[in-house]
């Protein structure tokens, strides 16, 4: 296809920008979110090799990525917090558009916001878009407490399509019972099922997390956006110590995405047409030639827990549409909140940790940094500078939200291209005909372990999760350890927990595991300090409530 036959609406990217800022620095300026994604919008206009002034009046719709700060109820802001923030940012650049969308939570979301709004650039319904995240959390715990803090608050007038946060299914009261409520120990149910899969050591399986961040860590010394330009050896990444504490096993602090930045991006979106008016020259156009945006089941209801078939399945199906092959890709970007993340793309389409070509060109979100839910939208902003710079190669950028739950995926090329629909409807249809596991929400009785982690706080103290299934009736569970039992946080932090036999009982609080059916005897006369169980929900032998 030539750029004379695309059909007018195509959508094209145009114009990308990214901001930061790091405490300490002699330009530290202690912007705002808001004001980051402005000066990241700015970059992107200015990209476009178009008049600035006139590609911002231009557009009729932006999208905000939601930040943590409102990326869940009760959400502390701690310098305050707009009450528009797409229309804050909109005002600050000179746009003044029509639509206003406020995206869910979850780091799916820029590339998701990409693939939905050249839909609707495609349908007629947009002309011009712009997409925008950003994050201050850095300078917000920083200054907290200063009394010379600035105060982020402001009101803005205006409609917003406001989605909601978009959790359900990722977040319960249950989960969070059995100390499943942070990201980490979440993660961490999945490596530990991964290294059981593989048959490895732990030694062998932290060589291998260490080996495949290890050149992140050169990517994002190099980027100058990076929150942590360090560059740091395999050991270094997996070796506890002082500066590198266990998170939840296997994770150090190293492995695990880091939230403490001040970062902005934005990508602008128009159609050929609208290209054209505004002038942006050709060789900045950049087109979506795959995308996919798939969900997985919830957690508990998938069969294997050592990988994501839903994230896989939507890379393939963004590569098919794009008609490449993953060796037909110049450049990928994974997203890389926890190494699983990463591991299992890998792994569904066949690339090595070692592929010279690299998996990120940020740094990742342990090392450039995990800017909220916009991480991806750093990635694109990457990646399409990287094919501008090698006109007709392809680039990837995979973004995943929640517990590996939401994967979305876009395949760019400066080569041109017409709007291609993709089947991600159908191929969701699909996922969500596939059997769910049956659960015990009360498990009484003898189980095996199917994957584990250990929570190591601060202050020292350690909880052990496990997921497993009865033995009775193989139906899964979820239990955590009860406090001071040892031997079984011994087995769960050292030993080798899956496929290991185990009691489980349900109380008041919970279910609790142990390897001593002694120890859960004591639960019901002497109760668990840390998780206030007084009295068991049921015998031994059965399980009184059951979801399947």
């Amino acid at each position: 296809m030539t750029f004379e036959d695309l059909d007018p609406r195509t959508p094209v990217l145009v114009g990308v920008g990214q901001s930061s800022e790091r405490i300490g620095e002699r330009d530290y300026r202690r912007l705002s979110p808001v004001e980051l994604a402005a000066a990241a919008v700015h970059e992107a206009l200015a990209d476009t090799g178009a008049d600035p002034a006139d590609v911002a009046a231009a557009v009729d719709t932006v999208a905000g990525v939601r930040q943590f700060e409102i990326s869940a109820p009760g959400a502390l802001a701690p310098l305050g917090r707009s009450t528009n923030y797409p229309r804050s940012v909109a005002n600050r650049v000179g746009a003044n558009p029509g639509r206003a969308i406020l995206e869910v939570a979850g780091g799916q979301a820029p590339q998701h916001l990409v693939n939905e709004l050249a839909a609707t650039i495609a349908a007629g319904s947009s002309r011009v878009a712009l997409i925008f995240g950003s994050e201050a959390i850095s300078t917000a715990l920083h200054l907290a407490g200063a009394e010379d803090r600035p105060d982020f608050s402001e009101t803005v007038e205006g409609d917003l399509e406001d989605r909601g946060y978009g959790l359900k299914g990722l977040v319960s009261r249950f989960l969070a019972a059995h100390g499943l409520a942070g990201a980490p120990s979440q993660y961490a149910l999945f490596d530990n099922a991964r290294r059981a899969r593989l048959g490895q050591t732990r030694r062998e399986y932290a060589a291998g997390m260490g080996a495949l961040f290890a050149p992140f860590t050169r990517v994002a010394a190099a980027n100058p956006h990076a929150a942590v330009p360090v560059e740091r050896d395999a050991g270094e990444l997996v070796t506890p110590t002082e500066g590198n504490r266990l998170i939840a096993d296997p994770y150090t602090r190293y492995l695990v995405a880091r939230e403490k930045v001040n970062q902005g991006a934005a990508v602008l979106l128009m159609s050929v047409a609208d290209a054209r008016r505004l002038g942006v020259p050709a060789q900045r156009w950049v087109f979506l030639h795959g995308h996919a945006d798939l969900r997985e089941r919830d957690l508990l209801d998938r069969a294997d827990l050592a990988a994501g078939p839903a994230s896989v399945m939507a890379a393939r199906h963004a590569l098919d549409l794009a008609g490449i092959g993953v060796d037909d890709l110049h450049a990928i970007d994974l997203y890389s909140c926890f190494p699983i993340a990463v591991s299992n793309i890998c792994d569904g389409l066949g690339l090595a940790a070692d592929d010279p070509r690299g998996l990120t060109v940020t740094g990742g979100l342990p090392f450039f940094g995990g800017a909220g839910n916009n991480y991806s939208t750093h990635a694109i902003a990457e990646i399409v500078q990287r094919l501008r710079a090698r006109p007709g190669s392809y680039g990837m950028v995979g973004a995943n939200g929640g517990m590996l739950s939401k994967y979305s995926v876009g395949v760019y090329s400066t080569a041109p291209a017409g709007w291609r629909q993709d089947r991600s409807a159908e191929l969701q249809a699909e996922i969500d005909a596939w059997p769910a596991v049956p659960q015990a929400v009360r498990a009484d009785g003898r189980g095996t372990i199917e994957t584990y982690t250990v929570r190591h706080r601060r202050d020292g103290t350690r909880v052990g999760i496990v997921i497993g299934r009865l033995e009775a009736d193989g139906r899964r569970f979820l239990a955590k350890t009860a406090d001071g039992d040892e031997e079984t946080l011994a087995l769960l932090g050292d030993g080798e927990p899956v496929g290991r036999r185990v009691h489980v009982r349900s109380f008041d609080a919970g279910n609790r595991v142990s390897t001593d059916a002694t120890v859960l005897d004591r639960l019901m006369t002497g109760g668990d300090s840390a998780g206030g169980v007084t009295a068991p929900r049921a015998g031994l032998g059965g399980a009184t409530a059951e979801r399947t």
